[in-house]
C-alpha cells in the first residue's frame, strides 16, 4: 500500500478528486482537507480567541502568533519566525536555493506554493471567481486579497505609524523603512536591499541585461516601470494632473516636485548656510558653493565647473560652435545673451 502512494510522485497520479471544482490529489489526506474549502469545517479552535482551522498545524501557528513566541532562530542573522516552515524558507534568502521546478518551463521557486500558482499559468486553471465582479483567480489567497477592492478592507497595520495595506507582503516591505532592515544583498557589489525586486534590477547593472523593450522604437530598460515611462514619449499619455493648475506631466515624481511650487515646500536644505530647495538636486549643486568642487571637468584644456551647463557653454570656444542665431539677420553667437545683446540693433 505504501509503495503504491509512493509511485505516485514519480506517475504524478492523482486519483482524488475534489466533486466541487475538478482539482485532483495523489492523496486522500490532501483532498479532504482541501475540501474543507468548499465544505467550511473547521474543526481546531483555538481556546483564547474561539478561531478555528482545518488544519491542526494552522492552529499551532495561529497560537504562536497570539503568545508572540517566536522559537526558530536563524542562525546567519538571527532573525526569529513563529514556524520552522517559516525559517526553511527564509533560510533560502541566504543560500539562494529555489527547490521546485516548474516541469513545464524550468523556471525555480523558493516556495512550493509559488510553483503552485506558477503552473495555473500554464494550464489556464481559475478556480476561484470573485461573486461581486465574476474575476476569477488561480489561487485562493488571490481572491481574498482581490475582495479588499470590493469591500475595502486593509487589515494589515503598522504599530509604528498606524498605516494600513490589503496584504501582509505590503506591511512586511513597510516595516522596513522602520527597521532599516534589507535583508537582501547583491554578490556582485555587496550593496543590500529591502525588497527582492529591487535587488532582482540592480544586478541588471553588473549583468547589463535589459529586458524589457519597446515596441516602438527599440529601445530596451532593465526595469518594467521605465519602459513604461517612456512608452509615453510615443503615446504622449501624462497620467499625472496637478489638482491646482490642471497641468500634467508623465511621471509621479515630476508632479511631486511641480507641486512644491504652489505650496512653496522646500524640504532640502543646507547643512552649510540654511538654505532651502524645492528639489534635492538643486541643493546638490548648491553645496559645490561650499565644497569647491568642481566636477565637470573639460577634456580639451582641463578647465573644471561646477555646473555641467557651465561646461557645456565653455566647450563652445574649442568647438567654435555658435548655436544662438539672429532671425533678422542670420548672425550667430556662442551664448544667448551675445544674441539678446545684438538684436538692439535691429530693435533700436
Amino acid at each position: 500500500m505504501q509503495l503504491t502512494v509512493h509511485r505516485r510522485i514519480h506517475s504524478k497520479k492523482k486519483p482524488f478528486k475534489c466533486v466541487d471544482c475538478g482539482k485532483s490529489f495523489a492523496w486522500s489526506t490532501n483532498l479532504a482537507v482541501y475540501q474543507r474549502i468548499h465544505t467550511g469545517p473547521k474543526p481546531y479552535q483555538c481556546v483564547d480567541c474561539a478561531k478555528s482551522f482545518a488544519e491542526s498545524t494552522y492552529l499551532t501557528i495561529h497560537r504562536h502568533f497570539n503568545s508572540g513566541e517566536k522559537p526558530f532562530n536563524c542562525v546567519d542573522c538571527g532573525k526569529t519566525f513563529a514556524e520552522s516552515a517559516q525559517l526553511i524558507e527564509h533560510r533560502r534568502i541566504h543560500t539562494g536555493e529555489k527547490p521546485y521546478k516548474c516541469e513545464d518551463c524550468g523556471k525555480s521557486f523558493v516556495e512550493s506554493t509559488a510553483l503552485t500558482v506558477h503552473r495555473h499559468i500554464h494550464s489556464g486553471e481559475k478556480p476561484f471567481k470573485c461573486m461581486d465582479c465574476g474575476k476569477s483567480y488561480a489561487w485562493n489567497s488571490s481572491l481574498i486579497v482581490h475582495q479588499r477592492i470590493h469591500t475595502g478592507d486593509k487589515p494589515f497595520k503598522c504599530e509604528d505609524c498606524g498605516k494600513s495595506f490589503v496584504q501582509s507582503t505590503a506591511l512586511t516591505v513597510h516595516r522596513r523603512i522602520h527597521s532599516g532592515e534589507k535583508p537582501f544583498k547583491c554578490v556582485d557589489c555587496g550593496k543590500t536591499f529591502a525588497q527582492s525586486t529591487h535587488l532582482t534590477v540592480h544586478r541588471r547593472i553588473h549583468s547589463g541585461e535589459k529586458p524589457f523593450k519597446c515596441m516602438d522604437c527599440g529601445k530596451s530598460y532593465a526595469c518594467s516601470t521605465q519602459l513604461t515611462v517612456h512608452r509615453r514619449i510615443h503615446t504622449g499619455e501624462k497620467p499625472y494632473k496637478c489638482e491646482d493648475c490642471g497641468k500634467s506631466f508623465v511621471e509621479s515624481t515630476s508632479l511631486t516636485v511641480h507641486r512644491r511650487i504652489h505650496s512653496g515646500e522646500k524640504p532640502f536644505k543646507c547643512v552649510d548656510c540654511g538654505k532651502s530647495f524645492a528639489r534635492n538636486t538643486h541643493l546638490t549643486v548648491h553645496r559645490r558653493i561650499h565644497s569647491g568642487e568642481k566636477p565637470f571637468k573639460c577634456v580639451d584644456c582641463g578647465k573644471s565647473f561646477a555646473w555641467n551647463t557651465q561646461l557645456t557653454v565653455h566647450r563652445r570656444i574649442h568647438s567654435g560652435e555658435k548655436p544662438f542665431k539672429c532671425v533678422d539677420c542670420g548672425k550667430c553667437f556662442t551664448w544667448c545673451a551675445q544674441l539678446t545683446v545684438h538684436r538692439h540693433i535691429h530693435t533700436g
